[in-house]
């Protein structure tokens, strides 16, 4: 049985899919351990470092179903050495003549560093599909409700008027920069290691070889960059990494944020999807809980606290230092198998979203003209200055008690002192000052590409 909720088979969907499970479970780790040392075997070969033979019979062996796990972990334990357990186990099923050609001249860092490599590699690629489904998604939104008007809301509160395309088109254009730091940043993220004990490399730099072309080579191989120099205390890829997913995270818990905020019944302008089995509450059947909303803010604060850690480890000291690059044995895999899950869970949510135009009208008439002031104030500053006009707005529309300040009729308040006549306070608060943020949905639509 696991200790770890995350892990169990019960609830191990809310944290991870089978996807990151078959890049990131047990016996993938393994065996991408495993190819590692295949490709390093086999320039090691071409180099003439070890023998061809040699590198031919480890490809065949090195497969996890044929490694004895109970010797690993034994060795592993016995030696409190991270990886001299796999070596010992990976020779065990090797024939004798190519026993000696295991593991030459690497380190453990060597090893995880460059499955750290993969692991960017793919997982932000698969981040990129996600993200980029996300965003299409929520453009389309954008599009289709571009000229929806709905009250703008500061602080919780009602302010001015906005579409919901405003606001779905802000979700697309902070998804499209994840994209574009996703893309940018591979490059510099999928690299491999291959440093010896100090990053000099010095095992390799034998009987006239070329060490640097040997790692490029090994680099090339296995589909990675060649880092020019060694990074075994330089930690900013991993920490960079790290923070595009859990911004990538956040991002999705504020797409989730609204939807619970505006899924409230006495809003009612927003509704994620559910199915008729899914039950909110035990002992109060009525409720429709916004789960995916709420999810997606707990996987963001997760994945914010595993990068975190990530941070840390750029700290490090002199030329190996395993305080911080062991604690990224856990938090990179954690920020990973988060992000993922959530960016699962936000296709669901925004693809099957519900909108409800009629609400959000009905929010915004229920406010009467006071969600126009912002304009009225515009309209006033060009008369009276800014700040006698926000001054006098403010005595008008000055709260007392709750409820009280709707009673009080702003056009004709206005009119009273004289500033403007009634006709033209209500002419404009008459329509929503919409126009500008039609305008910025145009342009984040035209950015992305986006074709009706």
């Amino acid at each position: 049985m696991v200790a770890r909720l995350t892990e169990s088979p019960v609830y191990a969907h809310l944290w991870s899919t089978p996807e990151l499970d078959r890049l990131l479970g047990e016996r993938a780790r393994w065996q991408a351990w495993l190819d590692v040392l295949v490709v390093l075997a086999r320039v090691q070969a071409r180099a003439g470092i070890v023998p061809v033979r040699s590198a031919e019979v480890i490809a065949e062996r090195a497969r996890v179903e044929l490694l004895d796990w109970d010797l690993i972990t034994e060795q592993t334990r016995r030696t409190s050495h991270s990886t001299l357990g796999l070596i010992r186990g990976l020779r065990a099923v090797l024939p004798p003549e190519a026993r000696e050609d295991v593991y030459v001249g690497a380190t453990v860092q060597d090893l995880t560093d460059t499955w750290f490599g993969l692991l960017m590699r793919d997982v932000g690629d698969l981040a990129v599909r996600d993200v980029t489904a996300v965003r299409d998604t929520t453009l389309r939104l954008a599009h289709e409700y571009r000229n929806t008007p709905m009250a703008g809301r500061t602080h919780a509160q009602p302010g001015a008027p906005i579409t919901f395309g405003l606001k779905a088109a802000s979700w697309a254009d902070e998804l499209g920069r994840h994209l574009d730091r996703l893309r940018e940043g591979r490059d510099r993220w999928a690299v491999g290691q291959l440093a010896g004990a100090v990053g000099a490399l010095a095992f390799h730099d034998v009987a006239g070889g070329d060490p640097l072309a040997l790692r490029a080579a090994f680099c090339a191989e296995l589909g990675l960059g060649d880092p020019g120099i060694s990074w075994l205390t330089s930690r900013d890829r991993v920490a960079e990494f790290g923070w595009v997913l859990a911004a990538v995270c956040a991002t999705t818990a504020r797409i989730g944020g609204e939807v619970v905020a505006l899924q409230r019944p006495e809003i009612g302008e927003l509704a994620e999807p559910t199915r008729p089995e899914a039950v909110g509450s035990i002992t109060m059947p009525h409720k429709r809980n916004p789960e995916l909303g709420e999810h997606l803010d707990t996987l963001a604060r997760l994945a914010r606290a595993a990068s975190g850690v990530l941070l840390e480890g750029t700290v490090a000291l002199h030329e190996r230092d395993g305080r911080g690059w062991k604690a990224e044995w856990a938090a990179l895999p954690e920020v990973c198998l988060l992000t993922g899950t959530a960016l699962g869970l936000a296709r669901e949510l925004v693809d099957g979203l519900e909108v409800y135009p009629e609400a959000m009208r009905d929010n915004l008439a229920r406010h009467g003209d006071r969600l126009a002031s912002e304009r009225i104030l515009g309209m006033l500053s060009l008369r009276l200055g800014k700040h006698a006009a926000q001054e006098l707005l403010h005595e008008v529309l000055a709260p007392t008690t709750p409820g009280e300040e709707a009673a009080v009729d702003l056009a004709t308040a206005v009119a009273a002192r004289g500033v403007a006549t009634a006709e033209e306070v209500r002419e404009w608060s008459a329509r929503p000052a919409t126009r500008a943020a039609t305008a910025m949905v145009d342009i984040v639509l035209q950015r992305a590409g986006w074709e009706s």
